[in-house]
């Protein structure tokens, strides 16, 4: 899901090669819903044709609703092993919702291909969509009346895997649209569109940033920054016609090679923001990340000498969700903490890194080899992983929190969730 409507080569080159195991070849069909006004008539095929691994690109322009159930169309997309929605806008992909046209794209999916797109296309692959129906909003008009009529959605159309109860959003910072997504947020918990009383805003910057989840949920971000943005409670004030008040919105912000798990998403590594009356608070797009203590089994705070394999902190016998804690006291720590999986467990960490240091985080077999890592970049940026043992019988692993430059007392706080 790219940040504005141009195709990112790195994101799409990761998905052409995840579809096809990096061997062989693919086709890909895009789906505009109104043709370029300058430039070339396939500014998308242009791209994707020139990676390695895709046989064919095919562009689609629809310009009317009835479209959607041409023949030869839903063939081609059928086909095909990813679609691709063209920047535009997204009130006219919504209005392809029941129609062949959908099942189509369904399908590709559901046989192990990709959908993705750019500005509107990055809207319309959320299973709930501001389908901007009504006109556009700025972030100041939705938070002043989340119910204008301009702020409207289409839901029901598709649900992508591990990514229930999100709204997606674009050129999130250039257009400064924190607000909006709020707004949004807000609406749908309030509208009970939403499967479990929260949802959650996907804001992805332009200028070449994009946001890449693979088949089970676990999100990268490439070229710019992206916003996580999570209401977990009722607005205090949600009404049309009335100023919009909401308390301890919880943000994630992803910078470029950050990860997220959308199937097991975290319970950390956070900053809040709320509004009140209309008004956000300030500094909406940077925070200091919040540790969230562990709800099962106690903690662990590192106990030095933990600096190899050999003197690792044991939390073996933690129960999940456990926290371990410690600090990168010099440019040059590292701490260790040993854990234990069995045969089809996974474990998912989250970890909240102080603003005084950069900390990366490496998840480690018993012989000390790099199984996963996180090295997002930055004092005070949060990192995570998760790995999932498919070998028989139980192991023993090692989580490892490295210092990457600077160094303080401040301590970091992982989160570890075994399912």
């Amino acid at each position: 899901m790219n940040g504005d409507g141009g195709v990112v080569p790195a994101t799409m080159k990761r998905a052409i090669d995840a579809i096809r195991g990096s061997t062989g070849s693919l086709d890909v069909v895009v789906l505009a819903g109104s043709a370029p006004t300058s430039g070339s008539t396939t500014p998308e095929c242009d791209t994707v044709i020139a990676l390695a691994g895709v046989n064919s690109c095919t562009t689609w322009t629809l310009t009317s609703a009835a479209d959607a159930g041409n023949a030869q169309l839903n063939t081609d997309v059928r086909n095909a092993e990813f679609v691709y929605f063209a920047g535009g806008d997204q009130c006219r992909y919504a209005a392809w919702k029941g129609t062949p046209l959908e099942a189509s794209v369904e399908s590709v999916v559901a046989k192990g291909g990709g959908s993705g797109g750019g500005s509107a296309g990055t809207h319309i692959n959320s299973p709930i969509v501001y389908d901007a129906c009504k006109g556009s909003v700025t972030s100041a008009e939705a938070l002043s009346d989340p119910y204008r009529p301009t702020v409207t959605f289409t839901t029901g159309m598709f649900n992508w895997p591990a990514y229930a109860d999100t709204i997606n959003d674009s050129h999130f910072v250039t257009r400064d649209r924190m607000g909006r997504t709020m707004a949004f947020v807000a609406r749908a918990i309030k509208d009970g569109l939403t499967t479990n009383g929260a949802a959650w805003g996907v804001g992805v910057e332009q200028g070449g940033g994009s946001l890449f989840i693979d088949k089970n949920g676990q999100a990268t971000e490439y070229g710019q920054n992206a916003y996580v943005v999570l209401g977990d409670h009722q607005p205090e004030q949600a009404a049309p016609g009335k100023a919009l008040t909401f308390s301890d919105y919880k943000i994630w912000r992803l910078t470029p090679g950050s990860t997220f798990d959308f199937k097991n998403r975290p319970t950390c590594g956070y900053y809040r923001r709320s509004v009140t009356n209309g008004t956000a608070d300030g500094n909406l797009y940077n925070g200091t990340p919040e540790a969230c203590g562990p709800t099962g089994g106690a903690g662990l705070h590192e106990s030095e000498p933990n600096d190899t394999r050999g003197t690792a902190n044991d939390a073996t016998a933690l129960v999940s969700p456990f926290e371990l804690s410690g600090a990168m006291t010099s440019s040059s720590d590292r701490d260790y903490f040993k854990i234990g999986l069995t045969s089809g467990q996974t474990v998912a960490a989250q970890c909240a890194v102080p603003p005084a240091y950069d900390a990366d985080l490496y998840f480690l077999d018993s012989s000390g080899s790099t199984l996963t890592r996180s090295v997002n970049n930055g004092p005070g940026t949060a990192e995570s992983l998760s790995f999932t043992r498919t070998a028989s019988g139980t192991a023993t692993y090692y989580v490892e929190l490295e210092a990457y430059s600077g160094s303080g007392s401040e301590a970091y706080t992982c989160t570890l969730t075994k399912r």
